[in-house]
């Protein structure tokens, strides 16, 4: 996922195949860090030009588009800049298989793909948390965003009794995420939903702009997009006549965490908040520490993990320092200072090649309109801005989002704002997902058969049906 919230992309390729081109549907494993993460392609071709959609099917994402595909002297590249992605493989149609390598940010790994589904696609096994029963109302529903012009389709929840006085708005952490939040064969915002319903609070869920039933073109949108959808879901709720009297609230996770605070801040529909490790610090000073800690999970020296949050705060100091400048004018600037901070990699540590190649996917990465957005955002902004009652979960065992340094900037944005209605809490020994974890790394979530933790759960419930 792009950076903040699941550095793993989503991707793969499969196909049937004909004559001498990889046209139809293809089917990979990606393998990082003890995670596997099977990933589809879907190559078509439209007189001489390739096109490419990917699925991945563990984390609930169909149809994600692509921005490049080519195939040239049996060479096949699909390149996705919306999240900085990049497959090259050699397509070999005697055995019906692509050898190649998987480029996403730090990961630069083999992937090899065939046109046979194998286990690739192979229905996701159920998780323990997931509800095996649903004693409440269920609703199918659709609804426009006026402002973005796509329409937003999902799952209303409301206690078999019809007395609930609150409705949950839930918001997914960033990436193409469905209404569950699918990710790592969990279904966090299923569990999520499912839980306060059965507690007596009513819950909409639905799927991100692009994936699942809703429209949209999600690889264009940035948070200020997903924010004017969550306020979509807002302002539908308030159009019935039989969910207006209801006490209206956002959850968000991850990226949803930044979302929430931006609705809220603007909306006094808005009655409470929930942020599941939403960003308190900016988002530079966020993806540094975020790149330390990775660091350190994976054992690196720490000398060198000081050097490389330096360096890398650096770069994005300089990214948003140009944020008001057209692109045109704004990518030099950046891409000078990717440089100036590669050239004090030593050769031996890193070759110029490989420092090319560094260059461009950051620059691809940085020229999407969501990460250019991202890189300058301030939750003080908006925090600042918010008086409705709050509750602000992290664990601290998250390594996407620091647990002390955000709380602490959730806390000095609310205190700013004269709220006296909020609770900072942080959970021991949970990970980014609120998992029980043992060390927080990301290569434990899709092992960890707990979804979300039952203190996390509990808490969320208790506090709503509190304020």
């Amino acid at each position: 996922m792009k950076s903040i919230y699941s550095t793993i992309a989503l991707i793969l390729l499969g196909s049937t195949l004909f004559a001498q081109e990889p046209i139809g549907t293809w089917y990979g494993t990606l393998n990082i860090q003890g995670t596997s993460l099977p990933l589809v392609f879907h190559i078509t071709k439209t007189g001489s030009e390739y096109a490419t959609t990917m699925d991945s099917p563990q984390q609930g994402a169909k149809g994600m588009p692509t921005s490049k595909t080519t195939f040239t002297n049996k060479t096949l590249t699909v390149e996705a800049s919306s999240i900085g992605m990049k497959y090259t493989g050699t397509y070999v149609p005697d055995s019906n298989k692509i050898n190649g390598t998987f480029q996403q940010g730090p990961v630069h790994t083999v992937l090899a793909l065939s046109n046979k589904a194998e286990n690739a696609l192979a229905a996701p096994q159920t998780r323990p948390q997931d509800p095996k029963d649903f004693p409440y109302k269920q609703e199918e529903v659709t609804f426009t965003n006026t402002t973005g012009g796509n329409n937003l389709a999902g799952t209303l929840t409301l206690p078999a009794n019809g007395k609930a006085d609150k409705i949950a708005v839930l918001i997914t952490g960033s990436g193409p995420q469905n209404r569950n939040e699918e990710l790592f064969n969990h279904r966090p915002f299923l569990v999520l939903s499912d839980y306060l319903t059965r507690q007596g609070i009513a819950v909409l869920r639905y799927d991100d702009r692009g994936i699942g039933k809703s429209t949209g073109i999600f690889s264009k949108a940035t948070t200020a997009d997903f924010a004017d959808d969550a306020e979509a879901a807002v302002k539908y709720l308030l159009s019935r006549p039989d969910l207006k009297n209801m006490a209206i609230g956002l959850i968000g996770h991850s990226e949803g965490g930044m979302v929430a605070p931006i609705v809220a801040s603007r909306n006094p529909n808005v009655k409470f908040v929930v942020l599941m490790a939403g960003p308190g610090i900016p988002i530079t000073q966020l993806l540094s520490r975020q790149i330390g800690d990775a660091m350190k999970l994976s054992g690196a020296p720490s000398d060198e993990v000081a050097q490389k949050m330096a360096s890398n705060l650096k770069v994005f100091t300089v990214m948003n320092d140009v944020k008001d400048l057209p692109l045109q004018h704004a990518a030099p600037e950046v891409e000078l200072a990717i440089r100036k901070e590669l050239d004090l990699e030593p050769l031996e540590k890193l070759d110029r090649t490989a420092k090319e190649s560094i260059v461009q996917r950051t620059l691809n990465q940085y020229k999407t309109p969501w990460f250019r957005y991202f890189i300058s955002f301030d939750p003080a902004i908006y925090l600042t801005k918010v008086k409705c009652p709050v509750l602000a979960l992290n664990g601290t065992l998250d390594f996407q989002v620091e647990s002390t340094a955000n709380l602490a900037g959730i806390k000095t944005g609310l205190q700013k704002a004269g709220n006296k209605r909020f609770e900072i809490v942080p959970m021991e020994g949970l990970n980014h997902l609120f998992q029980k974890a043992n060390t927080g790394a990301e290569s434990e979530y899709g092992n960890i058969e707990e979804t979300l933790n039952p203190a996390a759960l509990q808490k969320i419930s208790s506090w709503i049906n509190g304020i």
